[in-house]
């Protein structure tokens, strides 16, 4: 039997998107990125699968939108359709526990902060500085480390080094 013989469920879809590899980082997948927000099947069988880009200028949009495309339709998915949301903006709080799990597997030291501050919808609006996080070393674990460049490979990354083992590593900043 193959997947398109049984009725297509968004539970189904939201497990098959999870098989579907950022194509930046490969070790975390679209939906523990977050970048997959919403998956709906019509009465139809029709499927809309909703994307929101982890920055407005995400060259990798394109390529997600492509491998969203070739993974359902490799599972019968015949009738699919991708949209792109810009808002609400995809902050890293949407990442799953489960992927930051794997950034750190990949020595990317995942984001430490919350970046939405909730307590202001019971306790009035309230702004804070943000300081400087204290990142541990993915490879080692050691909080002793610096920030050495506000931007890493990408530009979501900070620059961090490791002042116990040495190493560098990306930092995937809060935003």
């Amino acid at each position: 039997m193959t997947a398109a013989a049984s009725p297509i469920t968004a539970d189904r879809v939201w497990s098959w998107l999870g098989e579907v590899p950022d194509p930046e980082i490969p070790v975390i997948s679209v939906v523990d990125l977050g970048i997959v927000r919403d998956v709906a099947v019509d009465d139809d069988g029709a499927c809309v699968v909703t994307i929101t880009p982890t920055y407005s200028g995400c060259p990798a949009m394109e390529v997600i939108a492509e491998d969203i495309d070739k993974a359902l339709r490799a599972r019968g998915v015949d009738s699919l359709r991708i949209v792109t949301r810009l808002s609400p903006a995809w902050t890293t709080d949407w990442m799953s526990d489960a992927g930051k799990a794997a950034l750190k597997g990949y020595g990317i030291a995942p984001p430490v902060q919350q970046v939405v501050d909730i307590s202001a919808l019971t306790r009035g609006v309230k702004r804070h500085a943000i300081q400087q996080p204290d990142v541990a070393c993915p490879h080692c674990g050691s909080m002793h480390t610096r920030l050495t460049s506000q931007f890493g490979s990408t530009p979501c990354k900070a620059l961090y080094q490791c002042l116990d083992c040495r190493e560098p590593f990306d930092y995937f900043k809060c935003h």
